[in-house]
């Protein structure tokens, strides 16, 4: 009998977070949060970084029984972090949902006529805006979905706690330091977050991890100034030439990656399993697969989710925007590697040096371009949180999710599964053609409803039975202990009384 009250009351929850949607308020809602421009890549964004959060998550927050605390950064030149809590019982489990509140640039000018970056815009199955689809529309999901289960319930049935940053459109600096000095604060039995893409439009997805990344520089000055390439061409270098070679050098034309230390070798039988079925589609606007470009031995799937990528995202020599008659003193290219677990992060730009002297291109300076490395994470897909979140989200739509080992992109995954140490699932709202860190960036509504519906069932499950073992309760002096708000810009922003 109590099962079957219990079941009751899971659809009625879904069934208002169907309501909700249906009647706009997620769209009003999503609308507020889009209008402040919170662009952590510019100059000066921190007093809209500080407003997100005080202004608008916080009292959200509060609304539902959270404590709320604004920290600094502990690098003080990014925006703040915000932890919310709420403690129902030390005893009970404890779930952790990060998001982020920072968004890339708003290319104001580059949106189509009618749009805004900081307007949400609504036509057809298309809502538009800044941070829609990255990451103010994943995360309200969570929020509403949580606030469906605690209107119907009127408890959640485990303990909550939700840590949103607004760095990570720049890596996420401060936030590893951050969460080694909150670790009793953040201490959790999973975290369940919403971010990246799904597999395909249509297929709902679950993702145990990400890819790690780190963004370097090639770079080669040969001497000071241009020079006539009449008069000197054929008898001095051409530095844009040489370092087009090295690039070359570290693939075949293919894309094959020729680096010996970035080839992985931990594509599990256990992964390959995991992703046999996966197809990637970006969608109707998405970009047509290459078949011919990537590692030859691997299906399409394989490729992203289990093996490492080199890109070269920029190269110049010269003033490639008004090129003169003359033989550019230097070149340089901006390049980034995308790599799964396996793969050693400290051993990446030394194994590229190497490579580089091994094939005659000594002379090349190599560099970060990013002060943080993110790491490569895999959450096993045998694990019982993840098999515990196929289950529940199956149980919601009728119908299995996909369950990838960890996404082709990055996110800083590695602070929660390395720092923190919780089973990570992600269950992301948004797909491969979103626009994303573009203009015209927009959620899809089928998402966003089916979102609601899907998380509001999750987090349901997650205060019911047959969750799976969990870690050591928390302490009593850790469940109320820390609550203040930070010290500085940020401090009694948002506190919850």
């Amino acid at each position: 009998m109590h099962e079957t009250n219990s079941s009751s009351q899971r659809d009625t929850a879904i069934t208002n977070a169907t309501r909700y949607f249906d009647e706009g308020r997620f769209v009003d809602e999503l609308a507020r949060r889009v209008a402040f421009r919170t662009t952590s890549q510019e100059a000066g964004s921190q007093p809209a970084l500080l407003a997100y959060l005080a202004e608008e998550l916080a009292p959200s927050l509060e609304s539902l029984g959270y404590e709320c605390a604004i920290h600094d950064n502990p690098r003080p030149e990014f925006g703040p972090l915000l932890i919310a809590r709420r403690i129902e019982d030390p005893a009970l489990p404890t779930v952790l949902t990060y998001g982020h509140g920072d968004v890339v640039r708003g290319q104001d000018e580059s949106w189509r006529a009618g749009l805004s970056p900081w307007k949400v815009v609504c036509e057809g199955e298309r809502i538009y805006g800044r941070g829609t689809a990255d990451n103010k529309g994943q995360h309200t999901i969570n929020l509403a979905a949580i606030a469906m289960v605690l209107a119907t319930r009127g408890s959640l049935g485990f303990n909550s706690t939700v840590l949103i940053e607004t760095g990570e459109e720049t890596g996420s600096p401060g936030l590893a330091e951050f969460c080694s000095a909150q670790r009793e604060q953040l201490r959790a039995d999973v975290l369940i977050g919403s971010d990246g893409p799904r597999l395909k439009p249509e297929q709902p997805t679950i993702f145990g991890g990400t890819r790690g990344v780190i963004n370097f520089e090639l770079s080669l000055v040969l001497r000071e100034g241009a020079h006539h390439s009449g008069n000197w061409g054929g008898l001095i270098a051409n530095p844009g030439i040489i370092l087009a070679h090295a690039l070359a050098s570290i693939t075949d034309r293919r894309g094959q990656i020729r680096v010996p230390e970035w080839r992985p070798t931990t594509l599990s039988d256990s992964v390959r399993r995991a992703i046999a079925a996966c197809e990637v589609d970006g969608g109707a606007e998405g970009p047509e697969i290459d078949p011919d470009w990537g590692e030859a031995s691997l299906t399409p799937a394989e490729r992203v989710f289990g093996w490492n990528s080199f890109e070269v995202l920029a190269f110049r020599t010269g003033n490639p925007d008004r090129p003169v008659n003359a033989i550019p003193p230097s070149a340089i290219a901006y390049c980034q590697l995308r790599f799964v677990v396996g793969t050693d992060p400290g051993d990446i730009l030394p194994a590229l040096e190497r490579h580089l002297a091994r094939e005659g291109f000594a002379g090349i300076r190599v560099a970060p371009s990013r002060a943080t490395t993110m790491a490569a994470t895999r959450l096993d897909p045998d694990d019982p949180w993840a098999r515990w979140a196929l289950a529940s989200l199956e149980r919601t739509l009728g119908k299995p999710p996909v369950l990838l080992p960890n996404l082709g992109g990055t996110l800083p995954n590695d602070v929660f599964a390395g720092i923190l140490a919780v089973p990570t699932i992600w269950v992301p709202h948004s797909y491969a053609a979103c626009s994303q860190h573009a203009p015209d960036e927009h959620m899809l509504a089928p998402l966003a409803r089916e979102g609601l519906r899907m998380m509001t069932g999750l987090y349901w499950d997650a205060g019911a039975p047959g969750v799976p073992a969990r870690r050591a309760p928390l302490s009593r002096a850790g469940a109320g202990a820390g609550l203040s708000a930070g010290s500085g810009a940020g401090s009694g922003a948002g506190s919850g009384g």
